[in-house]
């Protein structure tokens, strides 16, 4: 940090002229950018801030009537500090000097013995540029940690807590809906760093830049790359230097830009090559049947007259959630590494399922936690045999290992292109499966999968959450602010299909004081609930609000 008013003063240079304190005291802590040497009186024109300057005061002995004025102009012009040297019998101008000290919080100080201002001035300039180089070789080191980390395409949770460590102070990384993607709590307490965050984030504004802002005073920096921002960084507590840290943010937030964005993922040869054609299968661009066949032929696929398109996907493990209202992290603390295994350990399980049927099947991951399928069938009804024969082979596999796996089933083809292109189609219905309710079934079809299913597939979409909270901005911030139960109301009220009467029996209250409660909550939303079609927008945007932590 660059050195104070304070740390000058205290230099043995300036305390063996008899440095002595005149007037205030408040402003010895205020940095000193630079320390400029002169004899003229109307310099203020001369300085930008922070400025120490040092004076012999001739001119003030000439006429000490110029003290207070001068004094007075320094302090406009955001100097520092002013530092005397008043030698032999000059009474009125250290009077003038007291005087005018008494109305300013200026720092003035003088020196009643020789001084000589070149030792100050080098002495302080050594500090300031050691202070620079200093932020220079901080910053160097900062950028070769995130680029490292950026290479190595490491975890968002190796970010943050690489981010922490620089800082020395807890970060947190949260998305669009103000749910807590990531953080590090560097040494405080869980409970106390994401205690009520939800409702804390939503009352803190996110400026432009890095800075800070809100009530609670958060330096923060936003995630994302130019529009298409999905999340912001943010570090709750004071820090010793916000310049730092916010250098810190950044480049955080870039890796974490840059490493969403790229997807490194090593397979086995004979893996790499099952992926390559399943890729070519799902976008064939000229490849006919009877290429796809012998291709497919060639890597162990036998001909049948029935292709099922499967599609596996990891159910993650959830980061423990400390106790209280502001637990939800909604960070799974699966790394890529951590991921690729399980992949691989699913893969073998399936070939070994597949070779206790006489099984054959195209299987390769087709992106991060989603393993596809192309499973020949010599008949329509092994379909389901099969299929359970292995969802009971994921069953089997280690806890240690495994982190469970949702199964989504395309429709049955008669052409291997035909439930190539189906893939998709089975990934939907394996994601969007785990936020469907009731008992858990051994593998899904699409009839099982709706509304629910699809925006539970959309929720992270930055656009999709953008729409949320546009649609609900009102009754969020009011629930922010401890104004409870709208959100409730705005359920019963969408449930019931906009019917009052139905409402007021229900939950036991007058018509009256519902309709006083609806009032308050159309004018929270600002539209009109009669509205069928702003019903269904909220609708939606409620199902989302709801499936965020899912």
């Amino acid at each position: 940090m660059l050195p104070s008013v304070r740390d000058v003063l205290a230099l043995p240079v300036l305390q063996n002229g008899a440095l002595q304190l005149l007037g205030s005291s408040s402003r010895l802590d205020l940095p000193v950018r630079w320390v400029h040497v002169s004899e003229v009186l109307d310099i203020s024109g001369l300085l930008a801030g922070g400025e120490l300057v040092l004076t012999t005061g001739l001119e003030l002995e000439k006429e000490p009537g110029l003290t207070a004025s001068f004094v007075a102009s320094l302090e406009q012009a955001g100097a520092a500090g002013l530092v005397v040297e008043l030698t032999g019998k000059r009474e009125r101008s250290l009077a003038a000097l007291r005087r005018a000290a008494q109305g300013t919080t200026l720092p003035v100080a003088v020196v009643q013995r020789r001084v000589r201002f070149v030792q100050v001035t080098e002495v302080v300039h050594r500090m300031i540029v050691a202070e620079q180089l200093e932020r220079v070789e901080h910053a160097r080191d900062v950028h070769e940690a995130f680029t490292l980390l950026s290479l190595e395409n490491a975890g968002t949770e190796l970010v943050v807590e690489k981010a922490a460590e620089l800082i020395g102070a807890p970060v947190v990384l949260e998305d669009l809906s103000h749910l807590v993607l990531a953080f590090s709590a560097a040494g405080h307490p869980a409970t106390e760093l994401l205690e009520d965050w939800e409702r804390r984030s939503r009352t803190t504004p996110s400026p432009a830049g890095t800075a800070r802002a809100g009530a609670e005073d958060w330096l923060q920096t936003r995630v994302g790359l130019q529009r298409q921002l999905w999340g912001r960084l943010v570090v709750p507590f004071g820090v010793d230097d916000d310049g730092l840290a916010g250098m810190v943010l950044e480049r955080a937030a870039q890796a974490l830009a840059i490493n969403r964005l790229a997807e490194r993922d090593r397979r086995e040869l004979s893996q790499q090559a099952q992926a390559g054609l399943l890729n070519t299968l799902r976008q064939p661009r000229g490849l006919d049947e009877a290429e796809a066949l012998v291709r497919a032929g060639a890597l162990g696929l036998k001909r049948s007259p029935l292709y099922v398109p499967v599609v596996f996907r990891s159910v993650g493990r959830q980061a423990p959630a400390p106790p209280g209202p502001g637990s939800r992290t909604g960070s799974s603390t699966r790394d890529p590494l951590a991921g690729q295994e399980e992949e691989r350990v699913l893969l073998e399980q399936l070939g070994r399922a597949l070779k206790s049927i006489s099984g054959t099947a195209l299987t390769a991951s087709i992106h991060s936690g989603s393993v596809g399928m192309i499973l020949a069938l010599p008949a329509k009804q092994l379909e389901d045999p099969t299929l359970h024969r292995l969802a009971n082979a994921l069953d089997r596999q280690p806890d240690s290992v495994s982190p469970g796996w949702n199964i989504g089933v395309g429709q049955v083809r008669s052409t291997l292109l035909d439930a190539a292109a189906g893939i998709d189609e089975a990934a939907h219905v394996a994601e969007t499966s785990a936020t469907l309710r009731g008992a858990r079934k051994p593998f899904y079809r699409a009839t099982d999968v709706r509304l629910r299913g699809l925006l539970a597939l959309l929720r992270n979409d930055p656009r999709v959450q953008q729409f949320v909270e546009s649609e609900l901005e009102g009754v969020l911030q009011a629930e922010a602010h401890g104004q409870g139960g709208h959100l409730d109301l705005l359920a019963q009220y969408l449930d019931s299909g906009g019917n009052k009467a139905a409402m007021a029996r229900s939950g036991y209250l007058s018509r009256p004081t519902l309709y006083a409660r609806l009032a308050r909550l159309e004018e929270l939303l600002g539209l009109d609930l009669e509205d069928a079609e702003s019903r269904t927008s909220l609708h939606v945007a409620l199902l989302v609000h709801r499936l965020r932590t899912v």
